[in-house]
C-alpha cells in the first residue's frame, strides 16, 4: 500500500487526468485500509475514486499564483 501521495502541482504544467486518477485511487487505498476492495465494496471504492479525481481536477482547475517552486531561489 502507498506510503506517500504524489504532490502534483508543479511549475511546468498541470496535472494530467491520469495523474489525477491514479493519486486519487492511492488516497481511496490508503484511507480505506483495502488494496483491492471485495466484490461488494467495488461501487463504493470506485465512486470515492471518481469524486476524489473530480475534486482534485477542479481544484487545480482554480488555483491561482505561481506553483511553491517558482517562490523559491533553489
Amino acid at each position: 500500500m502507498c506510503r506517500n501521495i504524489k504532490k502534483l502541482r508543479n511549475t511546468l504544467s498541470s496535472p494530467t487526468d491520469e495523474e489525477i486518477a491514479l493519486a486519487s485511487l492511492q488516497f481511496v487505498r490508503k484511507v480505506s485500509g483495502y488494496q483491492r476492495p471485495s466484490r461488494v465494496n467495488q461501487n463504493a471504492f470506485d465512486t470515492a475514486v471518481a469524486e476524489i479525481a473530480l475534486a482534485t481536477r477542479r481544484l487545480f482547475d482554480h488555483l491561482e499564483g505561481p506553483s511553491p517552486e517558482k517562490l523559491s531561489d533553489d
